[in-house]
């Protein structure tokens, strides 16, 4: 088992009137592929940072790898996080550095102080980032600053940084936010050939609806915390999409999942020209 969850609900102050997530539970095998999808504000990043242990679950148990890491001391956490990569959807990069450099950062978990020190000044294994930008069609972006990257370079470097790593749980938070439709399905291409490469565990959030339903096997419906669906992706109507967005955002509304659409509602876009 890559990750189970049981039960798991997040709450960022006692006060909080609404739990980020609320009696999550949710189980994945190595080499399986899940799309994440909902309304923004679901709980999709929350849950991606709970899988990689940047948040306590206020509730609930976690278990990665067959192992409790808020049961471990924080050496033995700290050891398990080298085994998974979070991408998140804003990329934690700095602007001055050198492209070589950030994507080299995904190695830091296997490299030693010495070696990390080492390749600020001159990258010890450059050829390696060079690999990894080109499968994203950045191979000729290698030694710039980070700063003359445009918005969606940036996020395709970032997602260089899991091709270097060494992880077997990868976690992608909104990869293809910054992309057109193009990159954006080539990229998703290569982050699931390389999750399949190495039987890694993929969970990936996504506002493109239809690509999580034409790329992966299975997906989650997350809406105001909790899990309103997990099923094969065979298995997810139009209807479901439809009650998962519906009035989202709306003051005091929770989506009925199971109420009927409105009479007279506007018929709605085909599925694979909506985004949310």
């Amino acid at each position: 088992m890559s990750f189970a969850l049981s039960e798991v609900s997040v709450r960022y102050a006692a006060s909080a009137q609404r739990a980020s997530l609320s009696g999550i539970s949710l189980a994945a095998q190595p080499g399986e592929q899940i799309a994440l999808i909902g309304p923004s504000g679901a709980g999709k990043t929350t849950l991606l940072q709970v899988l990689a242990c940047g948040i306590a679950p206020t509730e609930g148990k976690l278990e990665l790898f067959g192992q409790q890491p808020w049961s471990m001391p924080d050496a033995g956490r700290h050891a398990m996080r080298r085994r998974l990569f979070l991408a998140p959807q804003t990329p934690p990069l700095p602007p001055r550095q050198r492209v070589v450099t950030a994507v080299l950062a995904g190695m830091l978990p296997q490299w030693s102080i010495g070696r990390a020190l080492r390749s600020l000044f001159a990258p010890v294994a450059a050829e390696r980032a060079f690999e990894a930008l080109s499968r994203f069609d950045l191979g000729d972006k290698l030694y710039l600053r980070v700063d003359r990257l445009s918005g969606g370079e940036r996020q395709r470097c970032s997602l260089a940084r899991l091709l270097v790593s060494e992880a077997g749980l990868l976690l992608v938070d909104e990869p293809l936010s910054a992309l057109d439709p193009v990159l954006a399905e080539r990229t998703l291409a290569v982050l699931q050939q390389e999750a399949r490469d190495r039987r890694a565990t993929l969970a990936c959030s996504l506002h493109q609806v239809d690509l999580a339903l034409a790329r992966f096997p299975r997906i989650v419906g997350l809406r105001d915390g909790r899990i309103m669906f997990d099923l094969p992706r065979e298995a997810v109507t139009d209807d479901m999409i439809a009650k998962l967005y519906r009035d989202a955002g709306a003051p005091g509304g929770q989506a009925d999942m199971d109420a009927p659409a409105e009479p007279g509602q506007p018929a709605r876009q085909p599925l694979a020209a909506r985004c949310f």
